[in-house]
């Protein structure tokens, strides 16, 4: 997809939404889903945040969102997903389809009492994934994520 965004740079949802062409005159795309779907460039974004309170996340989202290495994350699709629906097809055949899945991951939602941005990882590619509703993917990173990001992104999934 061409987009203005920058790998390893931190964007706000906003910001990813605006690079989208998915924000219009300042109205709200998003509805907190966790995945965004761009049928227009043929895009999955994933928005993943690693430390998730109990209180601020329900039990069907408390997802196991980690780094395997600084290639590799495991993410977990949202709870409705199984690996015979559209969406689950449209993720572990996203390359034969032509598909883009882009990662934007942050450690906590809210730090000093401020919302978080991401850090774009870059585009995705599929390795694994086992299970059902969610179904646990294995996502290779075409680009590795800077070692002080990983670092973090290993200490949270511990």
């Amino acid at each position: 997809a061409d987009v203005p965004l920058s790998v390893h740079a931190r964007h706000t949802v906003n910001d990813v939404l605006t690079a989208f062409g998915l924000v219009d005159f300042g109205v709200r795309a998003w509805t907190q889903t966790g995945v965004i779907r761009d049928d227009r460039t043929n895009s999955d974004l994933f928005f993943v945040t690693l430390e998730k309170s109990e209180r601020e996340y329900s039990p069907s989202t408390l997802y196991r969102d980690y780094a395997i290495s600084p290639t590799l994350f495991h993410w977990e699709s949202q709870s409705t997903t199984s690996q015979q629906s559209p969406t689950g097809q449209r993720y572990i055949r996203h390359r034969e389809r032509g598909g883009n899945i882009l990662l934007f991951v942050r450690q906590h939602k809210k730090q000093d009492g401020q919302t978080m941005p991401y850090t774009f990882l870059g585009l995705a590619d599929y390795v694994s994934h086992k299970g059902d509703r969610p179904i646990s993917f294995v996502w290779k990173l075409r680009e590795p994520m800077p070692a002080d990001f990983f670092r973090l992104a290993k200490v949270a999934s511990a």
